[in-house]
């Protein structure tokens, strides 16, 4: 019995990680949801739940991958998806380096709207102030901030509840929404809704290396199913909610100039609720600044001991000249604006990540991980002990 409520404890941990890992810049302003699911009407909420979906799929394989196989990082999980043809990982560092920038860029873009819609920042200061203050966490504090992500993930998830709950209860007639939007639209929108929804997930996978890091924890095939369970339970009530509630609200702020870049901060600025706006906002900037801190840190720490940065003697420096390379790339992105990064930004590197990363753990993954846990009796046995990466064996 306590090795079940342990085991559950672990599994509802990971969930929350992986929400918190989900809910980024896009997510908490709604501007993922709007561009990905809310614009194709009734069957959005339908796109939503499958990417949801394939990404606890593709999650599980990985980390029953991950954990079989004794990996330290993303590379030794693809080398091992792709032996023999270990090079091909350096398809999905193709991937990841893009999307760190793409993330950095929503977050900095996504902050410097909050600033503009509710503080009336101009955007480009509000840009410029935002990526100084990643620069300098990046390099000095990224520890204190990092401690505290995990924290401000769970505020956005018990927040966006309420804000949800509370958005549909006071927007439009929402079955009224749904019922006039397939009488206009019938089933037009499904295959970009099925296609919208692979996309999602593929995008997504730029948080999931951290997910799976910390899934090490997770030490049975059951305890990784229940993890990824847990995973999708969070997910699907977060976006599934805030798809529903921006559907009911879909004919308001698209209406509101700037509404759609933040339609979630747009609903709430129309509720009459000027404590829950300023809490949201709150929370809302310290979440992009944790998740822009974190993804900077987590790129300079890869490259810092590059031998071709060797010149730089001091650690400080060559940190300094990583984050603010990754910094001015990042905010010059952030100038095409969050909507445009979401849409385009995120979209293209979805449609990579569908061909090298959702398809092949889907596919070629299920299969090494069901012949590798033939081997074991039991669902509910502990894996073997690994030392070192296996990457020499087919399954």
């Amino acid at each position: 019995m306590n090795k079940t409520k342990s085991s559950w404890a672990t599994a509802l941990s990971i969930g929350f990680t992986a929400f918190a890992a989900h809910a980024g810049g896009g997510f908490a302003t709604g501007n993922q949801a709007n561009t990905n699911f809310v614009s194709l009407g009734w069957v959005g909420i339908f796109s939503a739940m499958l990417a949801m979906v394939l990404l606890a799929l593709s999650t599980r394989e990985a980390q029953l991958l991950w954990n079989t196989r004794g990996c330290k990082s993303y590379k030794d999980l693809f080398s091992v998806l792709y032996h023999p043809y270990d090079k091909l990982h350096l398809t999905f560092d193709i991937f990841y380096d893009i999307m760190i920038l793409m993330v950095v860029a929503s977050c900095i873009a996504g902050a410097a709207s909050a600033l503009h819609q509710y503080l009336g920042v101009n955007y480009y200061l509000g840009a410029l102030a935002v990526g100084v203050v990643i620069l300098l966490l990046s390099i000095f504090g990224a520890d204190l901030v990092r401690m505290g992500s995990s924290y401000m993930g769970l505020a956005i998830l018990a927040l966006s509840l309420v804000i949800y709950f509370y958005g549909l209860v006071k927007g439009v007639n929402l079955f009224g929404c749904l019922k006039a939007g397939f009488a206009a639209d019938g089933f037009t929108n499904v295959p970009k809704a099925i296609f919208n929804g692979v996309n999602y997930a593929a995008f997504q996978w730029v948080t999931i290396p951290g997910v799976l890091a910390c899934g090490t924890v997770l030490k049975t095939k059951k305890d990784c199913t229940r993890g990824m369970n847990c995973m999708l339970l969070f997910n699907v009530l977060g976006l599934g909610l805030s798809v529903l509630m921006l559907t009911a609200w879909s004919g308001y702020f698209t209406s509101v100039a700037g509404g759609t870049t933040l339609p979630t901060l747009t609903v709430l600025m129309s509720l009459d609720m000027n404590w829950l706006v300023v809490l949201y906002c709150l929370v809302l900037f310290l979440c992009m600044i944790s998740s822009g801190v974190v993804v900077v840190f987590g790129f300079v720490n890869r490259f810092e001991n590059a031998s071709y940065l060797g010149f730089l003697k001091n650690t400080h420096v060559r940190r300094g000249v990583i984050a603010t390379t990754i910094m001015a790339v990042s905010m010059f992105i952030s100038f095409a604006g969050l909507t445009n990064i979401v849409k385009y930004g995120y979209g293209y590197c979805g449609y990579w990540a569908i061909v090298f990363v959702i398809v092949p753990l889907l596919t070629i993954g299920y299969k090494k991980n069901r012949d590798y846990l033939k081997g074991l009796p039991e669902e509910d046995e502990a894996f073997p002990a690994i030392s070192a990466v296996t990457v020499s064996m087919d399954n």
